[in-house]
């Protein structure tokens, strides 16, 4: 289990979300795959967590049957991150 943070930074374009840090965490670790991801706040009230759309696309490229556990209209769900982006972009796609 590999964890991470967001990283805010006031150009908002170089923050890092706390999926990417965690999956870079995993990979400097010698990881290449990943089972599950699981979205995770301390803050409760939050109905809405999920990765965003450069964490999405990020996560496909270790696989797209990887399990995302998020937070979305007060409830968790899990599903495969396919099902969050599909079509996502790949150097071996075509």
């Amino acid at each position: 289990m590999y964890t991470g943070c967001n990283v805010e930074s006031s150009s908002y374009p170089v923050t890092l979300c706390a999926e990417r840090n965690a999956a870079g965490t995993a990979v400097a670790a010698g990881e290449t795959a990943f089972v599950a991801v699981a979205v995770a706040s301390p803050s409760l009230d939050l109905d809405d967590l999920t990765p965003c759309g450069m964490c999405r696309q990020f996560l496909a490229e270790f696989g797209e049957d990887t399990v995302i556990v998020y937070r979305q209209g007060g409830g968790w769900k899990a599903a495969e991150l396919r099902e969050l982006l599909p079509g996502a972009f790949s150097l071996g796609a075509g």
